[in-house]
């Protein structure tokens, strides 16, 4: 799954996105420093099952440092939006195209207020960031109606002719926007609108239906930035009262905590609490004074950046992603060459054994007998659907060559 970080400019997308990944990229205080869409990895933060088996694991497509099992996932950081992005303007083509692929969205905020509209600085609590998660959400719907309304009238004339579904024909115009059928049919039952005569639907309607497509196709969570300046805790109340799903973070925090960790300074997981300084004896005056500065008004105030928590709430809530570790050996907890507890998988809540066994490799899916609990050693039929945290064994058929 590809998870897109958004924003307008300027509201520290970059900083938060090289604090998850420590891809190095462009990071100013002005409009539009990114320019085009960055990829890079980071990690989801889930308890490992080791602790509870009493295990020395050996990860191989996840890590696991004391207890805390770290699993890869992949972001994209979109160049700015700004109002009218769904016309062209700014860069909206390049924001707009990069985050219609994405799963789920981050949208930085800058709780502070202290960016305008076009993502120019000004004084803390001069901008209302409801406004801008207004404008965000009104441009990617617009950006996506846009793309409906290209091919409507084809559509309504095969929907009244009985051709085709009004479902598949949308699910068809929309491929390679990572919009799912289940998000077309959700959103049509959640409007009433009839499906079998979309030519009497109104722009009223068309708008409506988009929205909530957008909503279901693309959830979205709010990471309210820049906690360490004023109004930001005020402006907090003011989203959550909107109902919207706040975190509070402060990217520049965990950028710089990531990569004094990375250079051997402190001891650091990401999400933490707190940190240990490793050597004191090489930091000048001006890191330990900021390291300092932010334990006491990031960590001590909010408990932790908040960044970590904002990547985790997007996979676990907003995506309902489960954890779930297979294993060929059921005593061992290992696979066939002997690693204990080697991979754990990323899958959406509802999935089946059965289904689980074809994401690990068709032939276990195709050769499917059954699968074993390897905490109550139950077998577990094809429909058992899996919950997090198990361990598994799928007993197939066929062996993956």
């Amino acid at each position: 799954m590809l998870v897109g970080v958004v924003g307008k400019p300027n509201t520290g997308k970059s900083t938060f996105f090289s604090g998850l990944t420590l891809i190095p990229i462009p990071i100013e205080n002005r409009p539009f420093t990114t320019i085009k869409p960055n990829r890079g990895i980071a990690y989801l933060r889930s308890p490992c099952i080791c602790r509870e088996f009493k295990v020395i694991d050996q990860p191989q497509n996840s890590v696991c440092i004391n207890g805390v099992r770290l699993i890869p996932i992949e972001l994209i950081d979109c160049a700015g939006l700004i109002p009218g992005s769904w016309h062209g303007k700014g860069l909206g083509n390049y924001f707009l195209d990069a985050i219609m692929k994405a799963d789920a969205l981050i949208h930085i905020v800058d709780v502070a207020g202290a960016t305008d509209e076009e993502g120019n600085s000004c004084n803390p609590g001069t901008r209302n960031p409801i406004i801008d998660v207004d404008f965000l959400d009104y441009e990617i719907t617009m950006w996506l109606l846009k793309i409906i309304k290209k091919d409507w009238k084809r559509i309504c004339q095969k929907v009244t002719t009985k051709r085709i579904t009004l479902e598949d024909l949308l699910l068809n115009r929309l491929t390679g926007l990572s919009i799912k059928k289940s998000h077309i049919v959700t959103a049509l039952k959640q409007m009433d609108f009839d499906v079998d005569t979309p030519v009497k639907w109104t722009e009223e309607n068309l708008v409506s239906f988009t929205k909530e497509l957008r909503k279901n196709s693309k959830p979205m969570i709010i990471a309210a930035n820049k906690i360490d300046l004023p109004y930001a805790e005020e402006n907090i109340k003011l989203l959550r009262e909107k109902g919207y799903e706040v975190i509070p973070c402060c990217s520049e925090a965990e950028l710089a905590l990531r990569r004094a960790a990375e250079k051997g300074l402190i001891d650091y997981i990401p999400g933490a609490s707190n940190f240990n300084i490793l050597k004191p004896e090489i930091l000048t005056s001006v890191q330990k004074n900021a390291l300092i500065t932010i334990k006491r008004k990031i960590l001590e105030r909010w408990g932790s950046t908040g960044v970590q928590e904002v990547l985790n709430k997007t996979f676990f809530n907003l995506l309902q992603m489960i954890v779930v570790y297979p294993v060929e050996n059921v005593e061992r907890l290992s696979n066939h060459d002997g690693q204990v507890l080697p991979d754990v998988y990323l899958t959406p809540y509802g999935t089946t054994a059965k289904e689980f066994a074809y994401m690990i490799h068709t032939e276990l899916g195709e050769g499917f007998i059954h699968a074993v609990n390897v905490r109550t050693k139950r077998r577990l039929g094809e429909n058992y659907i899996l919950e997090s945290g198990d361990v598994i064994k799928i007993l197939s058929a066929k062996r993956r060559t």
